[in-house]
């Protein structure tokens, strides 16, 4: 299935603002969950999939507020801002439930739908992301390179970021630099990037979750119903392999899929074996 940019791009006007998305293929709901990072959104994650994906599925790859495509909602954490995205967009055009593919971030904020809304995910799809770190640092590599980008963006802090993404360095093009430069300089997306890893925000959180009462969302990871496939990059430097091991033990219906000579970027570097396995998993 031909795909663009241009033939897929949707919006849809919400109470709380329009959320864009882009549309593609016939049969069940698939709804793609992007991450977080510097200059990404849903279609720079997503949009090298959507063709194959839509080949078996009525795929929706949602932008999430606050990353320069969907209207920004300021005064809350872009994670929870995210995951009442879902929702709302669900409610917006009908889909009452839906299997979801979410990268690193968007991985979290399906599993938090799947806890808080658990009729609305059909089955789960995580790539990196979900859990916490049990022997390696934290925070990870990745984590600290997008404090660095956060506290003082340039150019050479981005490429050092790229490269920590990937296993292979040859991802990491003039045209892939200048695209995220471009997109990570924006007002909304570097103040949605500074919210969740610069350096005054991470103590603020710190500080936060010392005080909550509130268990993190990983802890909870054994009330997820539906079934679920954790993918992994043995080398992702972002997310560490480790991260796996907790909602691997804990989510009932958990199964992980790890990918050799691969970063954090799975669907990127190995994007064949990606969605032949995310398929797969979704048509059982």
């Amino acid at each position: 299935m031909d795909v663009t940019y241009e033939n897929t791009a949707q919006t849809v006007r919400t109470d709380k603002g329009v959320l864009r998305y882009h549309e593609a293929g016939d049969g069940p709901p698939l709804i793609l969950l992007h991450g977080s990072g510097i200059g990404v959104n849903g279609w720079r994650n997503f949009g090298g999939n959507l063709s194959g994906l839509a080949e078996h599925f009525h795929c929706y790859i949602l932008e999430f507020p606050g990353f320069g495509a969907s209207d920004p909602i300021p005064g809350s954490h872009p994670v929870l801002t995210a995951v009442a995205s879902v929702v709302r967009f669900m409610d917006a055009l009908a889909v009452e439930s839906a299997a979801m593919i979410g990268n690193s971030m968007g991985g979290v904020v399906g599993a938090m739908v799947a806890l808080a809304h658990p009729a609305r995910v059909d089955k789960l799809v995580t790539v990196g992301g979900v859990g916490t770190n049990i022997f390696s640092p934290g925070p990870s590599e990745g984590t600290r390179l997008l404090r660095e980008f956060a506290d003082n963006p340039s150019r050479e802090a981005l490429i050092r970021w790229l490269h920590c993404m990937v296993f292979d360095p040859k991802w990491v093009t003039d045209d892939l630099i200048a695209e995220r430069w471009q997109a990570a300089t924006q007002p909304a997306a570097l103040q949605t990037l500074q919210a969740m890893y610069g350096s005054k925000a991470a103590a603020l959180q710190q500080q936060s979750e010392a005080q909550s009462k509130v268990p993190p969302y990983w802890s909870m990871l054994h009330k997820v119903q539906c079934p679920t496939l954790l993918v992994w990059g043995a080398d992702d430097r972002q997310c560490p392999l480790d991260m796996a091991q907790i909602p691997l033990r804990l989510i009932p219906d958990a199964e992980l899929h790890v990918l050799s000579n691969c970063g954090h970027w799975v669907f990127l570097e190995a994007k064949q074996k990606f969605e032949r396995i995310s398929v797969e998993f979704l048509q059982r």
